[in-house]
């Protein structure tokens, strides 16, 4: 908290180091199995707390998030104060850096950001049931987002394992700038209601893994939408190539729905490396090379 009351939050990008689609419910959603883990960049948000909503934006991606009252971060707003008749609100402004549409959970987190600000201007607890129903209401990436640590999201995602500690993930972060609508990637997966893939399971992931026995693990895993991605904006399948190529690249994977893509290495070290060397080649793309957690 700052000297003038205001109240500040990061909204770190999710990243889904796995994503197994298990299969498609009844009511059409799906269920999925992913190990989300958090980035050391994102985007900031601010709050002052009042007797008005309010939210304004800058930043690279502003124009692309909007700031009308389809912006997550409003609908938060509105989510929480109908849990929570009388909640105080106030004005929010979101510097807003993380590309939009691009799998990485940008809303999600400004979302669950402003939640946790109003949490914490009016008293409430983050394991409030007011506080999870509203984050459910919201979105189905907002959730996990909540509480920003490596953990395991199941069902359509509102369901959350425990808080997992994982090693040192150096990793580099390519979006190349083409927005991927999650809804179109589900449709074009073509699984029916009652329907399943039948892949496999999820491979196990703990706390006490070291760097090498975690990327064994991920290496079974998968991301069941990147077909599918490729398939609707074929760019992905050239970004996974590049990452692919990049010298001390152990693992790359796209990350949700897409178009974001993410390589893990071993060493800070190669991971700035590669993320510069990627900028140099495709200086349109968005590149960070970051920190997981």
């Amino acid at each position: 908290m700052t000297s003038n009351n205001n109240l500040s939050a990061k909204a770190p990008a999710k990243i889904n180091l796995t994503l197994h689609i298990e299969g498609r419910r009844p009511d059409g959603y799906h269920n999925l199995q992913s190990l989300v883990a958090f980035a050391g960049t994102g985007d900031f948000l601010t709050f002052a707390p009042g007797d008005v909503f309010d939210l304004t934006l800058e930043g690279p991606t502003a124009i692309e998030a909007g700031d009308g009252g389809d912006n997550l971060v409003a609908r938060a707003d509105r989510a929480l104060r109908a849990e929570k008749p009388g909640l105080r609100t106030g004005a929010f402004h979101l510097v807003k850096r993380l590309p939009v549409s691009a799998g990485i959970g940008g809303g999600s987190a400004d979302a669950a950001a402003a939640l946790r600000l109003l949490a914490a201007a009016n008293g409430l607890a983050l394991d409030d049931p007011a506080l999870s129903a509203a984050a459910r209401t919201t979105g189905a990436d907002v959730p996990v987002c909540v509480v920003p640590r490596a953990r395991m999201m199941t069902g359509a995602g509102e369901k959350l394992g425990h808080a997992i500690r994982l090693p040192p993930l150096f990793a580099v972060l390519v979006n190349p700038r083409v927005p991927v609508e999650t809804r179109s990637v589900f449709q074009k997966l073509g699984l029916k209601p009652g329907e399943s893939f039948g892949y496999g399971p999820h491979p196990v992931i703990n706390s006490n893994m070291d760097f090498e026995s975690l990327l064994r693990a991920l290496k079974k895993g998968r991301n069941d939408m990147e077909d599918a991605a490729c398939v609707l904006a074929p760019i992905v399948g050239h970004v996974l190539a590049v990452l692919s190529g990049a010298r001390g690249c152990r693992l790359a994977r796209m990350s949700g729905s897409g178009a974001t893509c993410f390589a893990l290495f071993e060493t800070c070290r190669q991971a700035g490396a590669a993320a510069r060397a990627i900028t140099q080649g495709h200086p349109e793309w968005w590149v960070k090379a970051t920190l997981l957690r």
